[in-house]
Parts: structure tokens; sequence; C-alpha cells
């Protein structure tokens, strides 16, 4: 709905408020001069009832949560008040012109609730009136969130600013060259095989191992997971069990007799875990008995 078309809404609400508001203070106005109002008090009676049910729909507006109930309770129960007074005023006759002798109702207790109906809404006029205007004031909105902030920018930004952002372009991959040959990866020793070198065989240096230099665009190749086939696997030599016996008299000569474990032998000769537990009995056999040497070689045989 355009700006014009909520503008003549609002000029038409208004209008017949006005109108709805004349009817009802010509009631209102012959009920205060029977309950005892003079002339000034009669002629503003109305706005008293009528007025804070305009304030009650503001404040309805404006609040939010309990604040808003309050408001919805003040504008019900005095349009209820001014409903009774109106349906007073048709039924007597006599109050039409404001006859000062005339009581509300004949019936004396409903005579009395009229009379304290119409006298009782000055008071409560004042009471929720400066409560609503105290709640009005006091109201803070709550921040809007993120997406209504996002969707009013959007809807207020004009039509030069809603360009679609284009990506850089990605700088091109620079290839290097390869390298002539690439050092093989190392096999995987089985379980149970021995995959130790001899200690004297020289390793290779770091310096002789050429490096594949990989472009940026490349994607690094995969490590072979699993078991690797029997095919793959690069020979090594198989020491006797004599060989790794004296292998590992020569490496634990120097050892206490705690550092004498399956694990350290393991680590030390470079053999399995069985080997390495076989060996630490054996060392720790030769090392209880007085002969070691003639021992030993009876236990290795």
């Amino acid at each position: 709905m355009n700006r014009t078309a909520k503008t003549l809404l609002v000029a038409a609400l208004v209008g017949v408020v006005g109108m709805a508001f004349r009817v009802s203070w010509n009631a209102q106005r012959d009920v205060a001069r029977t309950i005892g109002a003079d002339d000034t008090a009669a002629l503003l009676y109305p706005f008293v009832v009528d007025g804070l049910m305009a304030l009650a729909l503001v404040a309805t507006l404006v609040l939010t949560g309990k604040d808003k109930t309050f408001a919805l309770r003040v504008l019900a129960g005095y349009t209820v008040a001014s409903l009774v007074l109106n349906y007073v005023h048709g039924l007597v006759p006599g109050l039409h012109g404001g006859g000062q002798q005339m009581q509300l109702a004949d019936w004396a207790p409903a005579n009395w609730v009229l009379v304290l109906l119409a006298t009782s809404l000055p008071v409560g006029s004042i009471f929720f009136g400066s409560d609503l205007v105290a709640k009005v004031l006091h109201h803070r909105p709550a921040p809007p969130t993120n997406q209504d902030e996002m969707a009013d920018t959007t809807a207020n930004r004009l039509g030069s600013d809603l360009h679609e952002s284009r990506p850089e372009p990605l700088p091109a991959p620079v290839e290097l060259p390869a390298p002539e040959s690439t050092a093989p990866l190392p096999a995987i020793e089985p379980e149970g095989q021995v995959d130790s070198q001899p200690e004297d065989e020289p390793t290779q240096s770091a310096e002789l191992v050429p490096v594949k230099a990989v472009a940026a665009v490349e994607s690094a190749p995969r490590r072979a997971t699993g078991r690797v086939p029997e095919s793959a696997r690069t020979p090594r030599p198989v020491r006797s069990p004599d060989e790794l016996l004296a292998e590992a008299r020569s490496v634990t000569a120097d050892w206490s007799d705690a550092e004498l474990t399956a694990e350290a032998i393991r680590k030390a000769v470079r053999t399995s875990s069985a080997n390495g537990r076989m060996l630490r009995d054996t060392l720790r056999a030769e090392r209880a008995q007085p002969d070691g040497d003639g021992s030993a070689e009876a236990t290795a045989a």
C-alpha cells in the first residue's frame, strides 16, 4: 500500500472515531450531570472516558509483552464502561437533557452500582492514564535481528549497489622441472621377519637423495596403505639365531641387568619382538650362570 492510500485510510479512521465520540459525548455528559457534576465537569467528562480509550489504543500499538496486555485490559474495561453509560442513557428518557434529580436506575442496588461506576471512571483515568504514559516513555524497542537488518539494508540499497562481485582470476600455475631420478621408498618388513641390516653398512646421505618438486596445482601422490605384497618387497638378508645372539652380545656387553629388556634389545639389533624376547631370556640366562661363555654357546645351540 502506497503512502497516499495509507493517509486516506488514517483520515477516514479519524473521522469515524470523531463522529462516534460525538454520539457518546452526549450520553456521558447527561450521566455526569445526573451524578452531580457541574456544567464544566459534565462537558469534560466524555474526554475522561473516551480519551483514555484512545490513549490505551496508542499504548497497545507501542508496547509489547506484559505492558501490551495491560494496555489491552484498560482499553477493554473503559470500552465496556462507556457502553454501559450509553446503554443506561438510552433506557432512561429522563436523563436526556441532563435531569439532575433523576436516578440512573429504579432499583436501588443497580443505581448504586451505576453511580459507583460513573464516579470511579475519572479516578481510574488518572491512575491508568499515568501508568500507560510512563510505560510508553520508558519503553525500549528490541533491536532488530541480523536477518531483519540485512533485509532492510538490501531493500534500501540503490540498484547500482546491487552488482554481483566477480572472483579474481587465480594466478597461472608454475611448473617446476622434474628431477632425473627419485629415491625408492623403504620396504616394510613384515612381523616376524628380520628387517635390519648390518651396523657397518653405510647409510645414504641426505644430500644424495633428490627431492621431487611438485607444482602448486598438482596433487601430492598418495602413499600406499596396507600390507605390501611379497613380490613388491625388497629382499633383505636373513640372519640366523647365532648371528642375532652374537650381535646382541656385542651390543649389550656394557648394559646393566635393568636395561636388558626385550624392547631395548629389539631396537638395538633391529629385529622382531619374538626374537627380542628370545635374546633377552638367553642373555639373562648367560649372565645368571658363572661360566657365561660356555653356557651361552650351549643355550644358543
